[in-house]
């Protein structure tokens, strides 16, 4: 077998998840075939590039080594796919790269109407779009970092923060007792099944402190917040959701009592002036989207003034 790009893509997956399931996710391919193509590499090479644990996969020296080398490789083949696809197209692209956010809609809008040409990568990973920045593969990303699982922030990076707290929701079904109020006790929730999506970085550990802190043990599922939206609307599961998210006839968007959960939303990029390029458009789709959420822009209203500065309001 002879290596190519998209072996040395998968081992830069691996690495930079740390778990040879998220890696499977973000590469699109099924946890066997992943395994089963890392081990023909490893053959070829003639050693193991990874220790297996049960927390996950690091690299041995030998799979350290073959990263030094595989890093650069692959950035410089994806950047000259996109520079290929930018000429082809008839001019440069704003690569942008975005955990979900409902300010992402009003952010791309209004980057276009600056006469940008934006281009989207979702990731539910905010370390792998990172990684990506530094790598020369996107242009900025707007990520979120989970409160008490500070990310893996590349050192040539530059970073801006858009919030230093935005406060954790819950989304539950609309004919939930605890719907009722405004603000909902995680004691209410205790006896409900909650679903999270472990692959989201720090979500898991962080959600895990919440309940032992609340001294609930609720039952967890896990699966992505796509499902979990579409399971708490049949009265299936509770869980943890954007402020901005907006309720519906199926489903109620609450706050949480003593805001026990919390992330911050950051802008990265190589440079301060591809910064100052597309910040002010996120912010301005920020306020947007907050404004469009009743439960959220009751909590800036009454609150916002008492918690680390947030974008105002008009």
């Amino acid at each position: 077998m002879e290596l190519d790009v998209r072996h040395l893509r998968a081992l830069c997956a691996i690495a930079d998840t740390g778990s040879l399931h998220r890696a499977a996710r973000q590469l699109g391919l099924a946890q066997p075939s992943l395994s089963t193509q890392l081990r023909r590499i490893e053959q070829e090479l003639g050693g193991a590039l990874f220790v297996r644990e049960r927390s996950g996969c690091r690299p041995t020296p030998l799979g350290r080594l073959v990263l030094s080398r595989a890093r650069p490789l692959v950035a410089e083949m994806r950047s000259l796919v996109a520079e290929a696809r930018a000429a082809a197209a008839g001019g440069p692209q704003l690569r942008v790269g975005s955990t979900a956010s409902k300010a992402l809609a009003g952010w791309l809008r209004r980057l276009r109407g600056h006469g940008q040409d934006p281009t989207l990568h979702m990731n539910v990973s905010p370390n792998a779009l990172l990684r990506m920045v530094a790598d020369g593969q996107l242009d900025v990303a707007f990520v979120h970092e989970v409160e008490g699982c500070p990310l893996r922030v590349p050192e040539e990076l530059r970073l801006r923060v858009l919030l230093e707290r935005e406060p954790q929701f819950v989304s539950l079904p609309a004919g939930h007792p605890a719907a009722a109020k405004p603000e909902v006790d995680l004691r209410d929730l205790a006896d409900d099944r909650w679903m999270i999506d472990p692959m989201v970085d720090g979500e898991w550990d962080a959600v895990q402190r919440m309940f032992r802190a609340a001294g609930v043990k609720p039952h967890v599922l896990h699966g992505d917040y796509h499902t979990a939206g579409a399971l708490v609307a049949t009265g299936e599961v509770v869980t943890v959701c954007q402020p901005t998210h907006a309720s519906s006839p199926d489903m109620a968007v609450r706050r949480l009592h003593g805001d026990p959960l919390g992330v911050r939303l950051l802008l990265a990029a190589r440079t301060e002036t591809d910064l100052d390029g597309v910040y002010p458009a996120l912010e301005e789709a920020y306020r947007e989207a907050a404004r469009q959420a009743p439960a959220y822009r009751e909590w800036l209203e009454r609150d916002g003034a008492m918690r680390p500065p947030v974008p105002a309001l008009p």
